[in-house]
């Protein structure tokens, strides 16, 4: 995994996960130990937040046979959507949800690749619990330890790596 300094913003630290997706027998493990997880298991279906999430997420999802939803940024959704706020290390941003893809299911898995300070993951986590729906997890690729993220969220977290 590569580390970009002051990317995309001075005094970020940007963990580029990419790489492992250019690794097919690593990428495959990755896949194999996050779909073996209990929270996939408990959830009915994945919700994977833009844009390096949908591809942990897609494969987590055709692994397990579990629907998956995605968390999008702004303009990137059509139909009725459900918006929240939140604020990033460099900035602030919305996420979006599709009101009838929330309809379907009581159940769900949050997937991304990095939880940083979880300002991403809380906003996706105020989406689901807005429609009284049960987060019965998050599974990331990396977690950084020092920003504190998980602090911020109060739901079983599984990160595969630990920085």
């Amino acid at each position: 995994m590569d580390t970009y300094k002051d990317y995309p913003k001075e005094g970020i630290e940007f963990k580029d996960v990419l790489g492992i997706i250019q690794e097919p027998r690593i990428f495959k493990e990755l896949i194999l130990k996050m779909s073996s997880s209990q929270i996939i298991k408990n959830a009915e279906a994945i919700v994977s937040i833009d844009a390096r999430g949908f591809i942990f997420g897609s494969a987590i999802s055709l692994q397990t046979s579990k629907p998956m939803i995605v968390a999008r940024k702004p303009g990137k959704l059509p139909g009725e959507l459900i918006e929240e706020r939140y604020k990033l290390e460099y900035g602030e941003n919305s996420l979006f949800i599709q009101k009838k893809a929330l309809n379907k299911f009581h159940s769900y898995a949050i997937v991304d690749d990095l939880l940083a300070t979880g300002g991403t993951i809380d906003c996706v986590s105020k989406i689901i619990s807005s429609k009284n729906k049960k987060i019965e997890g998050i599974l990331v690729v990396i977690e950084l330890n020092n920003l504190r993220g998980r602090a911020k969220l109060n739901f079983p977290i599984e990160s595969m790596i630990s920085l």
